[in-house]
Parts: structure tokens; sequence; C-alpha cells
């Protein structure tokens, strides 16, 4: 009802409010008329089985309970007996030596024939016949029990793994009890040959005598294996990165990069190249202005640095040819594989070379890397680990002209995104540049690219000025892994080339004094 009209009533005095007709008991109302049928016998049925169907989930579920309970019960009346077992180092056994897990040199870390047991070795007082006893002090890598033995696989961040076996006592403890994923402990014990059918990393375990827990890492909801999760999302891998570098392809790829670099350092030394550090605080652009981090420098801008090499060839006078392992940086915001914010960059620059010798020393330098690599014991374990069936580059490589692969492409029908063909200035883009590369299945060297796409201090070609005398290695299956160019020589055309990409000449008075 409107209010304000209730309020007009009652100013004027008449009283307007609308009358109700109350049923007549001869008319029934329609709530009488309309009066719920009898159920169904099928309808009955179906009801009285749902019924059913929710009392036996309702007594599965306080069965569930109670049995929970119960064994919840017993895990903790468990615990309170397995906190009575105390262990201790038994002073008789012989002094326990320090090793790493990846100490295998039979000399000093002797292992048990897996034919006699430690019974018949301490009966006949035979050393020869005892494996070495040891303690070594890791992470568990992975646990498994079965019955009343535990298996602990057992890392220390080096190369390998080593099995632990847990019986008896040690492995009624509390502490075995309740082990987790990457507590860390040290374990004493008897160096073992694996039993013939068995299998274990290096075909060795330590049979174990005395352990102690170092720190317990979490478990349930916290547990390593719940937090970094098989096939959990990129950003949580990325957001738990401190510990998914523990998980087996993470610390592999570790690995391999440290012995890549070993590669590139040796590579080099053997060389005579010198080794020099250069900033990383710039007040200069290498590769574009847009990939900038800039900040402010006390009261001047300045950015973290694209690229050391404009600073590297200052120092070809002063200590010859030369390299640098060094971070650079780029803000390009993007999750692509290609693009990282921060990366290692191996850099080298070299004096009195032409183009030609610049190709056969990066070719040089590449397969002297992974041969190092592979030629390395565990290196190569680890390469195939991650990359099964990987096969080294093979020299020489393919040498072919931008122009030659824009005309490739037009010829096999792999056009550019919008689906027009390839023409000559063309930047051309990952996609099609890797599809090239992986059809052709060769290390290939794609140089003279035009001036257009590429850097201000860049020489060009002698015989086609359109064109520099650049070059871009490309690996089949991974795309480009090298870039690299000759450097301009005469400070007009260095000068021109500030003024095309609309950079100052002022803070780079340090390079173009090298030109005059």
């Amino acid at each position: 009802m409107d209010i304000r009209g209730a309020e007009a009533d009652a100013v004027d005095g008449v009283d307007r409010t609308p009358t109700v007709a109350a049923p007549s008991e001869a008319a029934p109302s329609d709530a009488t008329a309309a009066a719920p049928k009898e159920p169904t016998k099928s309808a009955l049925k179906k009801a009285e089985k749902l019924r059913q169907q929710q009392e036996k989930k309702a007594a599965a579920a306080r069965e569930l309970a109670l049995r929970q309970n119960k064994e919840e019960e017993n895990r903790r009346a468990a615990l309170e007996e397995a906190k009575k077992v105390i262990i201790q180092e038994d002073p008789s056994l012989p002094r326990a030596k320090k090793i790493e897990i990846r100490d295998r040199d039979r000399d000093v870390v002797r292992l048990r024939p897996a034919q006699i047991d430690t019974a018949a070795a301490d009966a006949d007082g035979d050393e020869s016949r005892r494996g070495s006893r040891v303690k070594v002090m890791g992470w568990v890598h992975r646990l498994r029990s079965q019955k009343d033995v535990k298996f602990i696989t057992l890392q220390d961040g080096t190369f390998s793994t080593l099995q632990c076996i847990l019986t008896g006592d040690l492995a009624r403890t509390y502490d075995a009890i309740t082990l987790t994923l990457q507590t860390s402990m040290v374990i004493y014990g008897e160096m073992c040959e694996v039993p013939p059918n068995q299998h274990a990393p290096d075909d060795r375990e330590l049979q174990a005598d005395y352990f102690k827990i170092l720190g317990r890492a979490p478990g349930d909801l916290e547990a390593f294996s719940n937090i970094v999760a098989p096939g959990a999302d990129p950003q949580t891998m990325l957001n738990n990165r401190h510990l998914v570098i523990r998980g087996e392809t993470a610390s592999a790829v570790l690995k391999v990069t440290d012995l890549v670099l070993y590669g590139f350092h040796k590579t080099y030394f053997d060389l005579r190249f010198r080794q020099v550090r250069t900033p990383c605080m710039v007040q200069t652009q290498v590769e574009g202005g847009s990939t900038l981090f800039d900040f402010k420098f006390f009261d001047e801008k300045a950015y973290l640095t694209q690229s050391s090499q404009l600073y590297l060839e200052t120092s070809l006078p002063a200590v010859g040819n030369s390299y640098c392992v060094m971070p650079s940086f780029r803000a390009e915001k993007s999750l692509t594989r290609r693009h990282l914010a921060e990366y290692t960059h191996v850099e080298a620059e070299l004096g009195f070379v032409d183009f030609d010798d610049l190709l056969d020393h990066l070719e040089l330098v590449i397969v002297s890397v992974v041969d190092f690599v592979l030629a390395h014991s565990e290196g190569r374990a680890l390469v195939e680990q991650l990359n099964p069936g990987f096969r080294p580059p093979q020299r020489p490589f393919l040498r072919m002209t931008y122009a030659d692969a824009i005309a490739w492409l037009n010829e096999h029908g792999i056009a550019k995104e919008d689906g027009s063909p390839h023409v000559f200035g063309d930047d051309i883009t990952e996609a099609p540049e890797r599809r090239m590369t992986d059809i052709i299945n060769r290390p290939i060297f794609l140089t003279y690219f035009p001036a257009e796409v590429k850097a201000f201090y860049m020489k060009r070609q002698d015989t086609d000025s359109r064109t520099t005398e650049s070059v871009d290695c490309l690996m089949p299956n991974v795309g480009e892994i090298v870039g690299g160019s000759m450097r301009m020589q005469d400070l007009t055309e260095l000068l021109s080339g500030y003024d095309r990409e609309g950079i100052s000449p002022k803070p780079y008075y340090w390079y173009t004094d090298q030109r005059k």
C-alpha cells in the first residue's frame, strides 16, 4: 500500500480502506481444492532407497571416523613407545671416516662383498672382508619403509646419492618413524656392495649402525612434496624456486651449468684469452633503450647493463684477446622461454681478425665447450638425464646469409605470422627461424643481417652497405645461442650510427675515443 495514500485517508476522516470478502463455506478456497495427491508406490520406493543410501553413507562415515580415531590413537601410542627406544654409537666399532657421497675410490672407501655378511666378517676378524665404516651427511632425497626396515636415499648436493638402510632399533626410533623428506642427518655405518638382483645408486649401500638428525624438515601440509608437488603450476614453482632446485631436474641443470661455465673458462684459458671484470652499472645502452632497467646512481641516471661487450672492447689494447662471464639484464616483461630479466652472459672480444676468423673462433669455442662437458663422466650422465640421445654439434657449421634464409623460408612456404611471405629487411622471428633450423638439422651461422635490425656499432659489409658483418648461431631444437659481429672502425660511421638510433654520443665518449 502507498504510505502517502494512507496518510491522506487519515487527514480527510473518510475511511477508504478496501474491503476483502471472506471466503464462503459453500465455495472452498483454491488451497482446499488443490489438496496433495497420495505419492505413488514408485516414488515411495525411490525415497526409501535414497534414505537407506544416506544411512549407509552416514554409517560408513561414522565407521571411518572411528577407524581413523583408532589409527590415530595407535599412531600416538607407537610414537610414545618409539620415544623410549634410545640409540647410541657403539664405541667398540672402528672410528668412522667422514666421506662425501661422491667418494668412490675403493682405496678410500672399501665395500664389503655382497656374499659376506657382517657376522661372518666379524667372526674371522679379516679386515679385508669388511667394508669401511664411514659417516656421511646429507638430506633425505627419497624415503620408503618395509616392515622394520627404512630405506633412505641420501644426497649432499654432489653428483651422487647413497642408499642407506636402517634396521632393528634404528628403524624403530621416534626420529626414524617421523622422518621426512629433506631432513638433514648424519648416518654412520659400513659400506657394502648391493646384494645380487638388488639395485642402488653406484651399486653400493650404507648399512647403518647409528644416525642423528641435524635438522628436521616439516611434514604434513608443509612437507616438501606438497609444496612443490609434481605438476604444480609454473607460478607456484617460481615462487618456491629455493625448494624446486632440490629436485633432480633443476639440480642437474645447475650442475651442468657449472660444467659449461668451467668449460668456457678452460677453453679461453687454452686460447690465451684474459678474463676481465666489467661494470654492471652503466650509463649507456647496447641493445636498445626500451629494454633498459634504469635507476638513480646518486644524482645521475644509470642502467643495469644489457651487455658488457663495449666495455670489454676497451680492454683489447691492455690485455689482448679477452672475455668475461657477467650478468646482463633486459627489461622485457615477458613469460616466454626466450626472455629473461637477468642471465649469465659469456662475451669475448678479439683483435685483428676478419669476419671469417670470427666465425671460425665461434665454431671452435662452441664445439670445445660441448666436448669438455661430455668428456666429464658426470657431465655426460647429466646431459643424458636432461636430454636423452643428445648429439654434439659437428664441424663445419653451415654458413647461410640472411638473404639466403629469406629465400629458403619462402621456398618452403614458411610465412610470417600474418601469412605474408618474408621480404628483405624483416627481422625474422623465432618460430620460422626455429622451423628452418630444425628442418636443416645442422648448426647454422646466419650472417650479414640488414643494418636496420642490428645494433648501431656493427660494421657494414664492404660489398653491400645494406648489410652488416653480423652473425647468429642457430642450433637445432634450441634456436639462437650466440650472436656476434665486427665493429665499426670509422669515427664518422660510428657517429652516424648514434644519430640513426637517436642516441646522444655524450655518455659514449670513452667508446668514441677509441675511433679517434
